[in-house]
């Protein structure tokens, strides 16, 4: 009797999948699957329970059944592994070719590879995506541009391959997957993108000299940091590769994350490098999480939450104290400003307010930060090398003057809480175009002179909900409601500059969906996704 196949590609077979999508490397991620998707499960069942929680008047806080592991001083994380001990300036963004190879040749010290918020989840991306990983780390990338012209990986040193799958919220709905019970479901996209990128790449990367390397996004909790290194022991174990080689980086961009941050180090000891403070999700996460918990957290436009408020300010001097104190390194938030050489003015304001935010984290301790565009690398590199000189990091400095309470990180009360008219347009269109781009496959675009991922259209839509929900009334004098919100929406669809094959009618739709609605989805590309996105022309089944 011929076997079940244990997984279905749904996908296109597209030019060179075949090299990405082989037998072994999906019997790989099947058994990734077998050990692992019941237990993910688990864990986003608790994610509901938290959120119940929350809703219902229960804060976050500081656990006291882990109090022994955040008093005890003598744990420490592995640290950096070969190639990342020095990360003062890193480049992130999507892995298409081009962005890849400019993101390549950029200068800066690591390069987060982001299948995540800088990527729109189509097969083509994902798995092109692979292929863009599988030439850049055999330096064998290259590609043509429209205008003919080629492009290449310069000669000599590259940035360190830091790669962040998607979340543990998210689905492969292009791979079906068989348990051993029987029943079929769509892959993991976090155990997809994971599995395909580390059974291809995990020896060669190893044989140059560095290793493995991951950024790990949207963890809730200490739990979500066991299951990551479970799969990384097991991994380890199936390929044939040393305990630890594998090293994670994990980004602090829940408000629940950030109460056990030291937890998750705990958990991920043998594995970690670092945490990096993912500053707009986390800003998300906060006010998507309290809601509906009262006019005093609702927030003001979106530009006047900065990172010297002071809830965020204690985020991040929480995380860098929390670092150093295990050996690990602490990497500072996004700076996504475009330079234009057509706005002189306006880029050399946006380049000093760039350094000014730089400055502030190499002088509160952080040991590499994050830019979005090769023209920063400089501007943000020069910051930290005033500070670190010749020294690959400041982790044995110290803070030991931070002390951040629970009510600190959830401090809201003392934003000025002005909301503009502006502020309100701003909200529309960043969500309209971001999904509009998104539904095209763009997953990081330009708007407002930044680059803009999901996260943007995450906190434009949540305010969006948020000012309507409580009948907020603008600076101008004008009360946001479902239907003034309705209203400028249709309006900046009229007005877009329409093309063929735009989706500004679909992204409007999601917009109304994920900010209009009473119900507030978790994510807006969850729904986005599962409406969109799926393309299932053909049936391909694969035996493991």
């Amino acid at each position: 009797m011929a076997t079940q196949p244990r997984i279905e590609i749904l996908g296109e077979n597209e030019y060179r999948f075949d090299e990405i999508l082989t037998p072994d490397a999906l019997a790989f991620v099947t058994r990734l699957h077998d050990q692992f998707a019941h237990r993910r499960q688990e864990r986003l069942h608790d994610r509901m329970n938290r959120r119940v929680n929350v809703e219902n008047g229960r804060d976050f806080r500081f656990l006291p059944e882990t109090a022994s592991i955040r008093e005890d001083a003598t744990w420490h994380v592995a640290g950096a592994g070969p190639g990342l001990e020095d990360r003062r300036v890193e480049i992130t963004g999507p892995v298409d070719r081009f962005s890849a190879v400019a993101a390549l040749n950029s200068g800066a010290k690591a390069w987060g590879a982001d299948l995540e918020d800088a990527t729109s989840p189509t097969w083509s991306n994902i798995i092109g995506g692979q292929l863009t990983l599988f030439d850049a780390v055999r330096r064998q990338l290259d590609f043509i541009d429209d205008d003919g012209v080629s492009h290449q990986l310069r000669t000599g040193e590259l940035p360190t391959i830091v790669m962040r799958p998607r979340g543990w919220h998210l689905v492969e709905k292009h791979l079906k997957f068989t348990d051993r019970a029987g029943q079929r479901q769509a892959a993991s996209a976090s155990l997809v993108d994971f599995g395909l990128y580390l059974f291809h790449n995990a020896q060669r990367l190893i044989d140059s000299g560095k290793g493995p390397y991951f950024y790990l996004p949207k963890l809730e909790d200490h739990l979500e940091a066991r299951l990551w290194d479970d799969i990384f022991t097991f991994s380890e174990n199936a390929l044939g590769i040393h305990h630890g080689t594998i090293r994670a980086t994990v980004l602090i961009e829940t408000i629940s994350a950030a109460f056990e941050m030291d937890e998750i180090l705990y958990e991920l000891r043998d594995h970690c490098a670092g945490l990096n403070a993912g500053r707009w999700d986390y800003m998300f996460s906060l006010l998507k999480s309290y809601r509906e918990r009262g006019r005093q957290f609702v927030f003001p436009d979106r530009t006047r939450v900065t990172m010297t408020v002071p809830f965020m300010r204690n985020y991040t001097e929480l995380l860098v104290a929390t670092c150093h104190k295990r050996g690990a390194y602490a990497i500072g938030g996004m700076s996504a400003f475009i330079p234009d050489a057509h706005k002189p003015e306006l880029t050399e304001e946006a380049l000093a307010r760039v350094s000014e935010d730089k400055r502030r984290e190499v002088q509160d301790g952080f040991d590499g930060t994050w830019v979005a565009n090769p023209a920063l690398v400089l501007t943000a590199r020069a910051e930290f090398d005033e500070v670190l000189g010749t020294n690959p990091n400041q982790i044995t400095r110290q803070r030991d003057d931070v002390e951040v309470t629970a009510e600190q990180l959830l401090d809201v009360r003392s934003l000025d809480k002005v909301v503009t008219d502006a502020g309100v347009r701003s909200n529309v269109t960043v969500a309209l175009r971001y999904i509009e781009s998104w539904l095209r496959g763009v997953g990081a675009v330009e708007l407002e002179n930044i680059v803009a991922d999901a996260s943007a259209a995450e906190i434009s839509r949540a305010q969006l909900w948020q000012w309507i929900h409580y009948s907020i009334v603008t600076a101008e004098g004008h009360r946001i409601t479902t239907e003034s919100v309705t209203a400028e929406l249709a309006e900046q669809v009229r007005s877009a500059g329409r093309f063929p094959g735009d989706q500004f009618d679909a992204a409007a739709d999601i917009v109304r969906l994920v900010a209009l609605e009473e119900e507030f989805p978790t994510y807006l590309t969850i729904p986005a996704y599962a409406h969109y996105l799926v393309d299932v022309p053909a049936r391909i089944p694969v035996a493991a």
